[in-house]
C-alpha cells in the first residue's frame, strides 16, 4: 500500500506539473493570437478580398486542423479552443480549411455582396443573369484559384454541350457552338470539355497561351492542388513553377490540336437577329451560339498619371529579375507582386533596390513575403519609404512625396528603372457592354450563413437506430439476459449467446473491429499519414458512430452481465470513451464559443473607445494615448493573469481596482476639459471593457477545465486498446477457463 501511494503522489503530481505547464503554454498562445488579430484589424489585413473562411462556432472543437490545412500563413488560427479568422485578406480560397475540418465548420464565402459593384450577377451555371448563352469563368467571376478555375470551365462546356444536344436538329454549320475569351486555365479547361462533349469550340487569346500566369516573374510558383483536367488527367503536384504549367497548357493544345486564335483581342459583342452571338476580335469576327469568358480581373496595368512616365525606363511588371543588375531601382506598391519584383530585384548584384509604398504598414501581404520583406528591410537589402507616392520620373531621378508629421516632403532618388505594381483596371466596362450585370440587385440570393449546431443530428439518430434495436434484441431474449449465470448453461440459447461462441463472440469480434475502424480516424486525421480516402468530416461522423455500435456490440458480447476480469474493464473504458465524448462534443464548441463571443464584444468596445479618444488625438493626444493604455492595462489584468489561482485574485480585488483606474481616468478627463457627457461615455466603456474582459477569462478557464476531457478522452482510449489487446491474447489462449463465463 505504502509503494502504491508512493507511485500515485509522483504520478498525480507529475500530471499535474504536466497540465500545468500545457495550460500555461495554451494562454500564451490564445494571448499572441488575440495581439495578432489586433493587429490585423489596425492594419486592415483582417478583412478578406474576395473569398475568406466563416468558422460556425457552434460546430468548431478546436482541433486546429484548418490551420494546419491552410498553405496560407496566419490566415486562422485557434483563439479560445476554437479557428478564428486573423488575416483574412491572405486568404486566396484554397478551400483546404473546409475540405479538412472534421465536422464541417468552415465554408467559404465571397461575404456581403450586397454593396459590391466588382462581383458580376451570374447564375449557378455561370450564366450572366439576363443573357442568356453569356458564360463567365475563373478569376473574373471573383475565385482566383487555378483549380476553381478549371472547375469554372468544365461546368461551363457541360452546360453548353447539353444545350447543344437539346438543339442538335438546327445546328448551322458556320455557327460555331462556343468562343471562349481567354486562354487560361479556365479557358483550356472550357475547350478540352468541349472537345470531349462534341462541341465545336475556339478560343480567343489577345497575347499567349497561359492567361495571367504568363505575366509572372522566371521561375515564380504556382499554388494549385490535384484536379481532372478532361483529355489530359490530373495535375497531381500541389505546387508548379510558371514555366511548367505553360508547358503544360501547349503541350495540351498541341495534342488535343484545340483551335486557339492567339494575339486575337476581344473587343467585345452584339447578338444578331437570329440570336446568335457576333464575337468581335482584332482579326475579325466570329459566330457563335454561345460565349465563355474566361479572362482575369487585373485588365490593363493602372498607371500612376504622373509626369515622366512614358518614358521606356517605366515597366507594369516584372518577367525576370536576373537580366537586372547594378541597377538604382525604384519598385511601386505594397501587394504581393511588388514585393515579390522587389525581393527578386534586391538579390541581383549590385542592385539598389528601393520600395514605395503609400500606406504606413503593409496590410496585404501573404505571410512568407512579408516575413521576408521585413528581413530585408532591416538587413537593408532593401530601402523601403512608407507613406510615399511617386510625383515625377525623370531620365536618372524619381521624385517622391513622403507625410512626414502631418506634412509633405519631397524626396528625390537617383534611379535608372521604375517598376509600378499599383494593379490593374479590371475589364469591368467592357463585360458590362457585352450584357454582364454587377448590379447587386440582380444577383440571385446568396445562401446565408448561420450556425449549424454540431452537425451530427444524422450520426446520433442512426446511434439511437442501432441502440433501438439491441434493446429490442435484449427484450425478445429476455428469458436469457435475465437469468443468473449458472441458469444461462441449461438455456437452449446459451451456445448461441454466450461470449465464446455463436452470436456472443460475433458481436465481441465486430466489436474489436469497430474499435480499430473508430480509431483509423487518428490516422486520416494525421498530416503525416497518407491516408486520405472522403472527407475528413465523414470520418469525424464514422468515429462517432462506430464508438457507439462497438459499445453495443461489446455489451451483447458480455450477454449483457460484463464480469470483473479484463475485457469487463475494457468495456467499462469504452463506456467512458462513449460518455465523455458525447459531453465533450457539447462542451467543445459551446463553451469556446462564449470566450470567443465575449471577445468580439471587446473588440466591439474597443473600436467604440478609438472611435471616441480619435477626436481628442490632435488637440489632446497625450491624454488620449493614456486613456487608451490605462484601459488596456485593466482589461490585460483582468482577463490574462497568469495561473488560475491569480485570475480568481483578480476578480475578487478586480472591482476595487476598476474603480480606482476609473477615477484616474475621470480626474485625467475633467483635467483635460472634456465634457461631461464625453466623461460618461468614456467610463461606460472601461466598465463594459472590464466587465467583457473578465467574462472572457471566466469562459477561458471554464474550457481549460473542459479541455481536460479530453486528455481523459485519449488516455483512457489507450488503456482501453492495451485491455482489448490482453483479453483477446488471453481469450484466444485460455478460454477454456472461462466456460461459461460473460466477458
Amino acid at each position: 500500500m505504502t509503494w502504491f501511494l508512493l507511485i500515485a503522489v509522483v504520478l498525480g503530481t507529475g500530471a499535474a506539473l504536466v497540465a500545468l505547464v500545457a495550460r500555461r503554454a495554451e494562454l500564451r498562445r490564445s494571448l499572441a493570437g488575440l495581439e495578432e488579430r489586433s493587429r490585423a484589424r489596425e492594419r486592415g489585413s483582417h478583412a478578406a478580398r474576395l473569398l475568406h473562411p466563416v468558422p460556425d462556432l457552434s460546430r468548431c472543437i478546436g482541433c486546429g486542423t484548418c490551420v494546419a490545412a491552410c498553405p496560407e500563413e496566419g490566415v486562422l488560427d485557434v483563439i479560445h479552443g476554437q479557428a478564428v479568422v486573423v488575416h483574412g485578406a491572405r486568404c486566396v480560397g484554397h478551400g483546404r480549411c473546409a475540405a479538412e475540418c472534421p465536422v464541417g465548420a468552415i465554408a467559404l464565402t465571397l461575404g456581403d455582396l450586397d454593396e459590391r459593384r466588382d462581383i458580376p450577377a451570374l447564375t449557378p451555371e455561370f450564366e450572366a443573369v439576363g443573357a442568356p448563352g453569356l458564360f463567365l469563368a475563373g478569376e473574373v467571376t471573383g475565385f482566383s484559384l487555378i483549380r476553381t478555375a478549371i472547375t469554372h470551365g468544365v461546368t461551363v462546356a457541360g452546360e453548353v454541350a447539353e444545350r447543344v444536344a437539346a438543339a442538335d436538329a438546327r445546328r448551322d454549320a458556320e455557327v460555331l457552338d462556343l468562343v471562349i475569351v481567354g486562354a487560361g486555365p479556365a479557358g483550356i479547361a472550357c475547350a478540352l470539355e468541349a472537345k470531349r462533349r462534341g462541341v465545336r469550340a475556339v478560343i480567343v487569346e489577345q497575347e499567349r497561351l497561359g492567361g495571367t500566369v504568363t505575366s509572372y516573374p522566371r521561375r515564380k510558383l504556382v499554388m494549385t492542388q490535384p484536379v481532372e483536367l478532361p483529355l489530359y488527367g490530373t495535375l497531381s503536384k500541389s505546387t508548379y513553377t510558371k514555366e511548367e504549367l505553360l508547358e503544360i497548357w501547349e503541350r495540351i493544345v498541341a495534342e488535343q490540336q484545340l483551335e486557339v486564335l492567339t494575339e486575337s483581342a476581344f473587343t467585345g459583342l452584339d447578338r444578331s437577329p437570329d440570336g446568335d452571338f457576333l464575337v468581335y476580335t482584332s482579326r475579325g469576327t466570329l459566330r457563335a451560339s454561345n460565349v465563355c469568358i474566361a479572362v482575369g480581373r487585373r485588365g490593363t496595368p493602372r498607371k500612376l498619371g504622373v509626369p515622366g512616365e512614358e518614358r521606356s525606363k517605366v515597366a507594369y511588371s516584372l518577367l525576370d529579375a536576373q537580366s537586372y543588375t547594378a541597377r538604382r531601382i525604384l519598385v511601386v506598391g505594397g501587394g504581393d507582386s511588388a514585393v515579390e519584383a522587389a525581393l527578386g530585384l534586391a538579390e541581383q548584384d549590385g542592385n539598389q533596390v528601393t520600395l514605395s509604398y503609400r500606406r504606413a504598414a503593409f496590410n496585404r501581404l501573404k505571410a512568407r513575403n512579408e516575413e521576408r520583406v521585413t528581413r530585408a528591410i532591416e538587413s537593408g537589402a532593401i530601402a523601403c519609404v512608407y507613406e510615399s507616392e511617386v510625383r515625377a520620373i525623370e531620365d536618372d531621378a524619381v521624385e517622391l512625396a513622403v507625410a512626414r508629421g502631418g506634412e509633405q516632403d519631397t524626396l528625390r532618388l537617383a534611379n535608372d528603372d521604375v517598376f509600378v505594381f499599383a494593379g490593374g483596371l479590371p475589364p469591368f466596362p467592357l463585360l458590362e457592354r457585352c450584357g454582364v450585370s454587377f448590379d447587386p440587385e440582380d444577383r440571385p440570393p446568396a445562401e446565408v450563413l448561420t450556425e449549424q449546431g454540431t452537425g451530427f443530428l444524422k450520426v446520433v439518430g442512426a446511434a439511437l437506430a442501432c441502440a433501438l434495436s439491441v434493446l429490442a434484441w435484449t427484450v425478445v431474449f429476455r428469458d436469457y439476459y435475465g437469468l443468473p449465470l449458472a441458469e444461462r448453461l441449461d438455456t437452449d440459447w446459451h451456445g448461441w449467446l454466450r461470449p465464446k461462441s455463436g452470436l456472443g463472440l460475433a458481436s465481441g469480434v465486430l466489436g474489436a473491429l469497430l474499435v480499430a475502424a473508430n480509431l483509423s480516424y487518428l490516422a486520416r486525421r494525421s498530416p503525416r499519414v497518407p491516408l486520405r480516402l472522403g472527407s475528413l468530416q465523414r470520418w469525424m461522423s464514422a468515429h462517432v458512430l462506430t464508438g457507439v455500435l462497438a459499445l453495443l456490440m461489446v455489451l451483447v458480447h458480455s450477454a449483457m452481465q460484463p464480469k470483473h476480469t479484463v475485457g469487463g474493464h475494457a468495456l467499462a473504458a469504452l463506456a467512458f470513451l462513449v460518455a465523455t465524448g458525447a459531453i465533450g462534443r457539447y462542451f467543445y464548441s459551446f463553451v469556446p464559443h462564449a470566450a470567443n463571443g465575449r471577445e468580439l464584444e471587446l473588440d466591439e468596445v474597443r473600436a467604440r473607445l478609438a472611435a471616441l479618444t480619435a477626436e481628442w488625438d490632435k488637440e489632446r493626444g497625450a491624454f488620449a494615448e493614456r486613456v487608451r493604455a490605462e484601459i488596456d492595462a485593466m482589461v490585460r489584468d483582468s482577463q490574462w493573469s497568469r495561473g488560475f489561482f491569480r485570475r480568481v485574485g483578480a476578480l475578487l480585488a478586480g472591482e476595487r481596482r476598476m474603480r480606482r483606474a476609473l477615477r484616474r481616468i475621470e480626474s485625467d478627463a475633467r483635467a483635460a476639459d472634456l465634457a461631461s457627457d464625453q466623461i460618461a461615455e468614456l467610463t461606460h466603456l472601461a466598465r463594459r471593457a472590464h466587465k467583457e474582459a473578465l467574462a472572457a477569462a471566466h469562459y477561458e478557464d471554464l474550457r481549460g477545465i473542459v479541455a481536460s476531457w479530453r486528455w481523459f478522452h485519449r488516455w483512457v482510449a489507450l488503456l482501453m486498446v492495451a485491455l482489448v489487446v490482453i483479453h483477446v491474447v488471453t481469450m484466444l489462449r485460455y478460454g477454456g477457463l472461462f466456460d461459461g463465463a460473460a466477458s
